[in-house]
C-alpha cells in the first residue's frame, strides 16, 4: 500500500544538534513532483505514487540536512532512485497480419518472411522483455500440419517440410505467439499469411487430343482449326501461357500455328494455298508448352490434325504465261504465228480447254478454241500505233467446261521484224520562196521504217519539177535542200519530190510552194497593192456573166 517507506537518511551530526530532513530533484519538487517524500525528522523517504519503469526508470534527487536555525549541516547528497523492472507488459507484433509467399515446391529451409514483435519491459537486465515466437496452429493442415516453422528468437518463417503444391493449396494462415519471459510470460498472437507462389510444374494437356479438318486448296491464310489445351498453373501467366509448334507433316511449311492471346488456344492456319492435285491430306503432329520453362522436368504434350484438302476448280494455267514470238510484219492472213497452250490443273476432274482472244487491239489475230493455235487474220503492221517499240501485245483465254466455268489468262507479246513497206516522206509539206534572190528550203526526210531500210537517201524531181526547181541531199544528216532556179511568177505551185530510202523504196511527196514577189528570205508573200477603182473587178464580173450566155 502507498504510501511506502523506501529508505532512511541520517546524518552523523543529529548526536550534537537537532537535524531536519528534505529533498529535491525529479519526482520531489520537479516533475512528476511529490513522488518521493521525506520524514523531516526521521529522514525516512516514502513513495507516494505507482512507479513506472517503461516511463522514467532512474530519478536523480537531492537530500538536504539542516540544523534548527536552518543552516546546512552537510553536503547536499545525491541519490539514484533504480526503477526495478516487472513483468506488466506484454509483447505487442508490428502488425495483426503479416504476408509473405513462397514458391510451390520449396525445399525444406526455404526462408518466407519475418514476423516481429516488441515488449516495453526489460530485455537487458531480466527476462521481462526478452520475447521467444512459436505457431501454434496451421491452417489448413495439408498436406501435412506442420509445413512450416518459426525460428525462436527472430521470428523467421521457412519452410520445414516438403509438399508445398499451389494446385492442391493455394493460402497458408498461421497463428504466431510472441511471449516474454523467453516463452515463459505474457503471450499475444498474429496471423502469418502465406501465399503458395506459382511455379511451371503443369504442363499444358491437350484435349481433345485427336483433330479433324478440311480446308479448300489454293486458300493461303485460312484457319484450319482451333486446338484446346488446359494448364492447372495460374492463368494469364506465363507459366499457363501455352505456346503450340507443328513437330511433323509440315514439312513444305504449309501449315502455321499460333496462340490467341484470348483463348489461349492454337489457331492453326494455311500459311500458303494448298494443292489438292498434289496432296490430299496432311497428317500434322503439334506440341504445346509455355512461354516459361518447365521448372521441374515434365512431358511434352501432342496431339494429331488430319487436314483434308478439297478439291476446288481451278482456272487453266498457260504454259508459258507470257509467250514470246518473232514474225516479219508482211506475214500473210491465214499463217500460224503461235502455239499458246494452257494446261487444267484439275487433272482428275478431265475437263476441256476452250481457248479464246481475249484482248487483240488491232484486230489482227485470231485463236483456234481447242488446239491454241494463233494466226494472223489481217496485215501486220510494225509502225502502227498499237504496236510499242517493235512489240504488239495480245491477250489469250483458257476457259474450261466446269459449272461455272473458270478462266486462265495468258500473254502473247508478238515482236514484229520490220520490212520495208515505207519510202521517205519530206517535212513540210509548204514552203514560200520569193523569185528573186530566193533562200533555199531545207526539208527534213523520216523513214518510219528500221535501218537498213532507211537512209541514205536519194532524191529527184518529177512531173517537170526539175524545170524550175532543184534538190539536193545532205551529205551529215536526213535532209533535202529545195531550191527555186528559174524566175516564176507569184502563185501557187507543186513540187513533186521523189524520195528513195538505201533498199530503193520510193515514196513520192508534193510540196506546195507559194512563189512571192519579193527578194530574199521571206516569211509570207507581201501584199500586192489594190488598184484605186474597182473597174478590174467589174469588168471580171462582165466577163463571167458573158461566159454564162
Amino acid at each position: 500500500p502507498l504510501p511506502c517507506l523506501s529508505s532512511q537518511i541520517k546524518s552523523n551530526r543529529d548526536r550534537d544538534t537537532k537535524i531536519f530532513y528534505s529533498i529535491t530533484g525529479q519526482g520531489a519538487d520537479a516533475p512528476p513532483e511529490g513522488v518521493f517524500t521525506i520524514e523531516k525528522e526521521s529522514g525516512w523517504m516514502k513513495v507516494t505514487q505507482p512507479l513506472d519503469r517503461e516511463h522514467i526508470d532512474k530519478y536523480h534527487l537531492f537530500s538536504h540536512a539542516v540544523s534548527e536555525n536552518g543552516k546546512p549541516v552537510e553536503e547536499p547528497m545525491e541519490i539514484i532512485v533504480t526503477v526495478t523492472d516487472q513483468n506488466d507488459n506484454k509483447p505487442q507484433f508490428t502488425r495483426e497480419v503479416f504476408r509473405g509467399s513462397v514458391p510451390e515446391g520449396a525445399l525444406p529451409g526455404t526462408s518466407v518472411m519475418q514476423v516481429t514483435a516488441t515488449d516495453a519491459d526489460d530485455a537487458v537486465d531480466s527476462y521481462n522483455g526478452v520475447i521467444a515466437y512459436s505457431i501454434l496452429s496451421q491452417e489448413p493442415r495439408e498436406p501435412h500440419p506442420h509445413m512450416f516453422t518459426v525460428n525462436r528468437a527472430t521470428g523467421t518463417l521457412s519452410v520445414i517440410a516438403s509438399g508445398l503444391d499451389r494446385e492442391r493449396v493455394r493460402e497458408y494462415t498461421l497463428t504466431v505467439q510472441a511471449a516474454d519471459l523467453d516463452g515463459e510470460g505474457l503471450t499475444t498472437t498474429a496471423l502469418a499469411v502465406i501465399e503458395i507462389a506459382d511455379i511451371n510444374d503443369n504442363a499444358p494437356e491437350f484435349d481433345p487430343k485427336m483433330y479433324e479438318a478440311a480446308v479448300p486448296e489454293n486458300d493461303a491464310g485460312r484457319e484450319v482449326a482451333r486446338l484446346a489445351a488446359t494448364d492447372l498453373d495460374e492463368p494469364s501467366t506465363p507459366a499457363w501461357r501455352a505456346v503450340y509448334s507443328i513437330l511433323r507433316g509440315n514439312e513444305g511449311g504449309a501449315f502455321a500455328i499460333t496462340t490467341d492471346p484470348t483463348s489461349n488456344e492454337g489457331v492453326l492456319r494455311t500459311a500458303k494455298g494448298l494443292d489438292y492435285e498434289a496432296k490430299k491430306q496432311f497428317v500434322l503432329h503439334v506440341a504445346v508448352t509455355n512461354e516459361a520453362p518447365f521448372a521441374v522436368k515434365l512431358p511434352t504434350a501432342t496431339a494429331m490434325v488430319t487436314v483434308n484438302v478439297e478439291d476446288v476448280n481451278e482456272a487453266p494455267v498457260f504454259h508459258p504465261l507470257v509467250q514470246l514470238a518473232r514474225v516479219p510484219e508482211d506475214v500473210p492472213p491465214g499463217q500460224t504465228i503461235a502455239s499458246c497452250t494452257a494446261q487444267d490443273p484439275d487433272k482428275a476432274q478431265g475437263q476441256r480447254i476452250k481457248y479464246l482472244v481475249g484482248h487483240d487491239p488491232a484486230g489482227w489475230l485470231v485463236v483456234h478454241p481447242e488446239n491454241g493455235l494463233v494466226t494472223a487474220r489481217d496485215h501486220l503492221d510494225r509502225e502502227s500505233p498499237f504496236t510499242k517499240n517493235s512489240t504488239y501485245t495480245a491477250v489469250l483465254l483458257a476457259v474450261d467446261d466446269a459449272l461455272p466455268p473458270a478462266t486462265g489468262t495468258g500473254t502473247l507479246l508478238l515482236t514484229l521484224l520490220d520490212v520495208n513497206d515505207n519510202g521517205p516522206e519530206a517535212e513540210p509539206r509548204e514552203v514560200t520562196v520569193c523569185n528573186r534572190s530566193p533562200q533555199p528550203q531545207v526539208l527534213t526526210v523520216t523513214d518510219r521504217d528500221l535501218p537498213p531500210n532507211t537512209g541514205p537517201f536519194r532524191a529527184e524531181l518529177s512531173h517537170g519539177s526539175g524545170d524550175s526547181w532543184a534538190v539536193e541531199v545532205s551529205d551529215e544528216d536526213d535532209t533535202v535542200t529545195l531550191r527555186l532556179v528559174a524566175p516564176l511568177e507569184p502563185e501557187l505551185y507543186s513540187v513533186y519530190l521523189r524520195l528513195l530510202d538505201r533498199p530503193g523504196k520510193a515514196q513520192l511527196t508534193v510540196i506546195t510552194a507559194r512563189v512571192c514577189d519579193c527578194e530574199g528570205p521571206v516569211q509570207s508573200c507581201p501584199q500586192r497593192p489594190q488598184p484605186a477603182t474597182g473597174l478590174p473587178f467589174v469588168l471580171a464580173a462582165l466577163g463571167a456573166l458573158l461566159a454564162l450566155l
